[in-house]
């Protein structure tokens, strides 16, 4: 039944002893969820939230994501390239993301006739952003991938294993 909410799934994996069937809220990795959530239940192994996803006109789904790009590419790029290509693509926009977070994040420096650095990069990086975002949909596109599904099992696998690890590293604390 697709009421327009939306539904997180998160395992109870973090059950102690000590916490019987009680988990904590704030020990849950759902930082801005919390201002949306509606309603909130047990059923052991997971909890679920449910919430109405932000009003956002301009939003887009990943699966609209993935289909926008296939459009585009059956209209105006004639076909995929390759999928060695692509990955090839792929590789040269994530050094292009990573020469402009070197240089805005880290201790590298603009070079005097890089017109980025006017404003330190803050538009290029979005830019790279979506570059490297575009090449991803066109190779989940072409080797049959739904991003929604693997993203939604990848947040799953990683509750699972991680679900505490964070929460105790001293390094994170600090």
């Amino acid at each position: 039944m697709d009421d327009g909410l939306s539904v997180w799934r998160i395992p109870m994996r973090m059950r102690t002893a000590a916490t019987a069937d009680y988990l904590p809220l704030q020990s849950l990795p759902l930082e801005g969820i919390r201002a949306r959530e509606q309603a909130v239940y047990l059923d052991y192994p997971h909890l679920y939230l449910h919430f109405n996803p932000p009003n956002d006109k301009n939003a887009m789904t990943i699966k609209e994501a993935q289909e926008l790009v296939d459009r585009w590419i059956k209209e105006y790029g004639v076909r995929y390239f390759s999928e060695l290509t692509n990955m090839t693509v792929l590789t040269e926009e994530v050094g292009e993301l990573a020469r402009i977070m070197s240089r805005r994040y880290g201790d590298q420096s603009w070079k005097a006739t890089d017109p980025r650095g006017e404003d330190n990069g803050k538009q290029a990086l979005g830019e790279e952003m979506a570059d490297v975002l575009w090449v991803l949909l066109c190779l989940a596109n072409q080797t049959g991938v739904d991003l929604t599904t693997e993203l939604e099992k990848s947040i799953e696998k990683k509750t699972q294993r991680d679900s505490l690890r964070h929460i105790h590293n001293k390094k994170l604390l600090a």
